[in-house]
Formats: C-alpha cells, structure tokens, sequence
C-alpha cells in the first residue's frame, strides 16, 4: 500500500508528556476538521502544513493539557499523512468515551480560510483509513466526529463526503451494484444550485454519479453552469420516465435521491 507518511520526527512534533494507552483494534475512522481557521496558502505550500500540524499539537498539549496532539494522524492537502499518535495509541479528539471505538483523522480544513477539502486532501484521508486498517486493526466503519458527539466537526463539506461514502475523488466501483433496489447517501442537508455557485464534497459526490450514470459531467467539486444545466436536463428525463421531478436545476432531497435510485433509462 502506498502512502506518504510524515513521521513525528519529521514534523517536529514534541515528546508526549505520559504514556500511551494502547489499543489492539477499532470499529473503524472518524475523520475531523480544525473547526478554526486554515490558511488557504496551505495548498501551495506544504511548509505552512507543518507549521499548522505544529500548531495544533502546540494547542492540545497547552491549552487542552492533553499529553500530544489528539488525533492518530492529520492529512494536509498535498496528500501527506502526518503521523500524530499513531498506530494501536488510544486518541484524545473523538471525545469522552468516544475515543476507543475509533481512530481520529484530521482533514487539514476548517471552517473558514480553506474550507472545501482539495482532492489530493480526500486521497490521503482515504490512504490514512487504509493505514490504519492494514496495519492498525481498525475495522471498516468511516464516521465524521459529530458522529456520537455533539460537534459540527467535520464541517459540512467533509462530513457530506463520509456520508456519501468516502469514495476517493474520481472513483468508480469496481464491482457491479448489488441486486435489489439501489439506496441513495444520506441528503447532505443543504441544496445544490447556482447562482450563485456552490462547492463542496457533496456536489463533488452527486457529479461523480451523474457522470457514472452517463452524464458528460467532470467531477470538480463545483456546482457551476454546467452542472445547473446537466441537472435539468436530468429532471426532465426523470419526469418523461415516471419519476416526476421539478425542472427548477437545485438538487434538493427529490433529485439527490433520483441520481442515485431512478432505474438508468
């Protein structure tokens, strides 16, 4: 499996203050965001990554008084994977009670300054989970922080891609669907329009699947013109099928369900 990982020594990080409580295996992931501001500079370059994985290890051991930096690893948006307590070490970021049954992954986002996880982000959120189950005996559940926790960790944007699977970014199944009656992702909870133009793993999510149902649509994250047109374009052949839908471009909960449950005509 490959996977670029930035080692504690590599990184700088600081000595842990006790001693680790060890865990032989979890029931999976949960992926988290700062909840702060990350400098969109970020994406460019990657020294301001170490500085900000830094930062928070600075802020969990002296302002939260925990012992390290609370979560197992953090993912910067060049698709490093900076390793925080590592593998089979229980983490402090899930909260209490919550910190046995999962690992903690940071996606280096917040919730202002750089918000939207790049791909490159997603990808190396995804290389951290197959870390962790390979090596760490995490099992196969992928959850957002506010998962069993009163949080809005890992903002919407990161939270609708767990929700709709964490597929890697341009990922098609390898295998055909199950028989039976295929089941939409959970409604991500906001509407997909534009104007003005809205962005975000969701869209990112719903454009994967329209193109995976033959729609020449390129995945980019960006709900824009194109997309506005593919979606009623959409809505009209839903409605000439028998599975009415308002021709109005907004994929609210009718259309997002439509993408994924209508039969391909």
């Amino acid at each position: 499996m490959a996977i670029d990982l930035i080692t504690r020594a590599e990184w700088r990080a600081r000595r842990p203050t006790g001693s680790y409580t060890s865990l032989d295996r979890t029931r999976g992931v949960k992926v988290h965001y700062t909840g702060g501001r990350v400098d969109p500079r970020t994406v460019e370059d990657h020294d301001l990554c170490v500085a900000a994985v830094r930062g928070i290890q600075r802020g969990h051991m002296d302002s939260n008084g925990w012992m390290d930096i609370g979560y197992t690893a953090a993912v910067c948006a060049h698709r490093k994977v900076f390793v925080g307590r590592g593998l089979h070490h229980l983490p402090a970021a899930n909260g209490p009670g919550q910190n046995s049954g999962h690992y903690a992954v940071l996606g280096l986002v917040g919730n202002s300054g750089l918000i939207v996880p790049p791909a490159q982000m997603l990808h190396g959120i995804c290389d951290a989970i197959e870390w962790l189950r390979a090596e760490g005996g995490a099992g196969l559940e992928i959850k957002g922080h506010r998962d069993g926790y009163s949080t809005d960790c890992p903002g919407p944007e990161l939270y609708a891609w767990v929700r709709a699977g964490a597929r890697r970014p341009g990922a098609v199944p390898d295998d055909p669907p199950a028989p039976g009656k295929p089941s939409a992702p959970p409604f991500p909870g906001r509407l997909l329009s534009y104007p003005p133009m809205t962005t975000g793993a969701d869209v990112y999510s719903w454009q994967c699947q329209m193109r995976d149902r033959g729609w020449d649509l390129i995945p980019d994250a960006w709900y824009g013109e194109r997309s506005r047109d593919i979606c009623v374009a959409f809505q009209r052949d839903s409605t000439a099928h028998g599975w009415p839908l308002d021709d109005d471009g907004v994929v609210g909960p009718a259309t997002w369900r439509a993408a994924w449950e209508r039969p391909v005509s």
